[in-house]
């Protein structure tokens, strides 16, 4: 049996292939990073693929026969930083699918915006594209932010007062530039972004 054991593993990742896709697919196993470096890259890795709308994605960490006690440590870490991401309003949940892979299923975009503010977090909540002025937007990219803007706020149950408008567009940007990760961070996927916020809106949330 122990022989099939390679067989067995490339049909179980090609049907994984099959089944997530390579974009919702982040194969750790294959770069071998050190575990502080797999950890920010599944982080980026996350926040991307959480605002382009995808809802489950597939993490590879490797089974770790290597390391002591036969536990893999990146496997550990990625399992350690979960319950972070949930706070911050990044991923829902999340189960093994095998001994070497792990399913999340992402949170809704609009998470991010009710995902309460931590000290212990707080550098991930700001970058320094996050922080530039959302007047140099084109008036589609504007038109898109007031809308989710107003749409915060009636939830809210906050009077949509133009200064109160203003500062939800500016929080929106900034969150939303914050999650793309910066390989990424153009206007047309900040735009894809709150498309996908605005249509989890309208369908009445994440499903």
């Amino acid at each position: 049996m122990r022989r099939d054991r390679p067989k067995l593993t490339a049909l179980w990742h090609a049907l994984d292939e099959a089944a997530f896709g390579s974009e919702r697919t982040l194969n750790l196993r294959e770069s071998l990073p050190s575990a502080a470096e797999a950890r920010a890259r599944t982080e980026s890795w996350l926040r991307g693929r959480q605002v382009t709308s995808a809802k489950e994605v597939l993490i590879i960490t490797g089974r770790g026969n290597q390391s002591a006690g036969g536990i893999g440590v990146i496997r550990r870490e990625i399992l350690a930083m979960m319950p972070s991401l949930r706070r911050r309003g990044i991923v829902e949940s999340w189960k093994e699918h095998s001994p070497g892979s792990i399913v999340v299923k992402l949170a809704p975009t609009s998470a991010l915006f009710a995902a309460p503010k931590r000290r212990r977090d707080a550098s991930h909540t700001r970058s320094p594209a996050a922080d530039a002025p959302i007047s140099g937007l084109e008036s589609e990219t504007v038109a898109m932010l007031r809308q989710l803007a107003l749409a915060n706020l009636d939830a809210l149950g906050v009077e949509s007062d133009e200064h109160f408008v203003r500062a939800e567009m500016d929080r929106i940007f900034s969150i939303l530039s914050s999650a793309i990760p910066a390989a990424d961070r153009t206007e047309v996927a900040l735009r894809a972004s709150l498309r996908n916020a605005l249509e989890e809106g309208s369908d009445g949330g994440h499903s």
